[in-house]
């Protein structure tokens, strides 16, 4: 990915607030870890200047990395509309994966349709340790269809995550990262310098909260 289309990308998430920096006071997760940051990539879809960025940004990855891509599926509910609005520009179908089946009806797992062998490319949101990333990609696989790999807006970079990605044999790429995010950060004095090596801590160990107690 271009290092200037990430920071790019990471500059307009800060501007709109979709990404809070606030290792002074940190958020905690539902697992329980202090965590320096919080992403809220819905606020792109209120903000037409960055979601127009991102969402040229989400087609040309595909084109990219994944030009054989017959349709596109959105994980849910994040990916929905960005899956909608990548495959517009792109003239591609587009569908997305439940979390689980639906309780009536047909009972649906994918919404839109997915003929056995269609050349499938994910749409994200944001990818942190992966998991509804992954889960989407298996419900796909389990319905038959051959999925070529990942799109994201941003990724965390977690090893956990990483790793995730690799026992799946699927690939992930992202407009963004965490590293091009802190750079910005420093330059626009979203943080204070001393705070990126911090938060680059707790994206190597999460759990482990001595981050908060570096010495920089």
């Amino acid at each position: 990915m271009n290092d200037t289309l990430e920071k790019d990308i990471a500059r307009g998430l800060l501007s709109i607030g979709a990404v809070f920096l606030r290792p002074e006071q940190p958020f905690t997760w539902a697992s329980g870890i202090q965590s320096p940051i919080y992403c809220d990539n819905r606020l792109i879809l209120t903000a037409p200047m960055v979601r127009d960025r991102v969402e040229a940004g989400l087609a040309t990855l595909v084109r990219q990395y994944y030009p054989d891509c017959q349709t596109l599926m959105g994980t849910s509910t994040a990916g929905i509309a960005h899956a909608a609005l990548a495959a517009q520009i792109l003239n591609l179908p587009m569908g997305y994966v439940r979390g689980e089946n639906k309780s009536h009806g047909r009972t649906n797992r994918i919404e839109g349709r997915l003929d056995p062998g269609t050349k499938t490319v994910v749409v994200e949101d944001l990818i942190s340790t992966a998991g509804s990333a992954v889960e989407t990609v298996e419900a796909l696989r389990e319905a038959g269809a051959d999925v070529l790999g990942i799109v994201s807006i941003f990724t965390y970079g977690m090893q956990r995550g990483l790793d995730r990605l690799a026992a799946a044999g699927t690939t992930n790429h992202s407009l963004s990262n965490l590293d091009a995010l802190l750079e910005v950060a420093v330059e626009q004095n979203y943080i204070a310098p001393q705070w990126k090596e911090r938060i680059l801590a707790f994206r190597n160990n999460p759990a482990d909260a001595s981050w908060m107690n570096l010495n920089n």
